[in-house]
């Protein structure tokens, strides 16, 4: 890494990443919506490349599992029923508590200056009542607590969890928590990494995602 300032080079992306990112928010924000076919030749006229690419990014969707393949058929935005959602949630849960645990034994004042800017944007959202700005605040803030970390498998693993979290919350919009409960529920976990309480904050990490399956189940 270079010095403070200095001018290094701009990652480039290959067309690959590009589409797979594009689909990815697709599905993400239900512009691909669940159980919804995927032909080659309609999204490479769409998204203005050839079909190479476009089933190289598909694939990888496909190994995340967020895309699924029917024999003779073709490939499928995946669909969530009742027991995926709290398949999601538990293995989310998982994830989330180791790290926490992570968080509470490295950097947590780092951890606290991240997850309080995460917060403030929460908070914003949440004034402002738009439920995709505070979907889109509220998985931010769970991609920096695993991140604080430190661990990217975690994080890597956290990543298609989120995604699938969303698809959960687009489709049952109205199970979704009241704007001042969920700043207060996330609110509380920064507030006891702050106060250096592991035991609060794991009770706290594990009563979010279980309310979140009773909401949405």
């Amino acid at each position: 890494m270079g010095r403070l300032g200095e001018l290094e080079p701009v990652p480039r992306k290959s067309t690959v990443e590009i589409v797979y990112d594009e689909l990815r928010t697709a599905i993400l924000y239900g512009h691909l919506e669940p159980g919804e076919q995927l032909g080659e030749v309609e999204l490479a006229g769409r998204l203005g490349i050839s079909r190479g690419p476009l089933r190289e990014a598909m694939q990888r969707l496909v190994q995340e599992g967020l895309l699924h393949s029917e024999p003779h058929r073709g490939l499928f935005v995946i669909t969530l029923d009742r027991s995926d959602v709290e398949d999601v949630y538990l293995a989310r849960l998982a994830i989330e508590r180791q790290a926490c645990a992570l968080v509470m034994e490295r950097n947590r004042g780092e951890a606290v200056a991240r997850l309080t800017e995460a917060l403030d944007r929460l908070v914003d959202a949440a004034r402002e009542r738009d439920r995709v700005k505070m979907s889109d605040a509220d998985q931010a803030f769970h991609e920096v607590l695993v991140s604080s970390s430190g661990s990217p498998r975690l994080e890597r693993m956290a990543q298609t969890l989120l995604v699938e979290t969303r698809m959960c919350l687009n489709a049952l919009q109205e199970t979704y928590p009241e704007p001042e409960d969920l700043v207060e529920e996330h609110r509380r976990l920064v507030d006891a990494i702050a106060d250096g309480e592991e035991e609060r904050l794991l009770r706290l990490i594990e009563d979010h995602m279980t309310d979140s399956i009773k909401r949405l189940t």
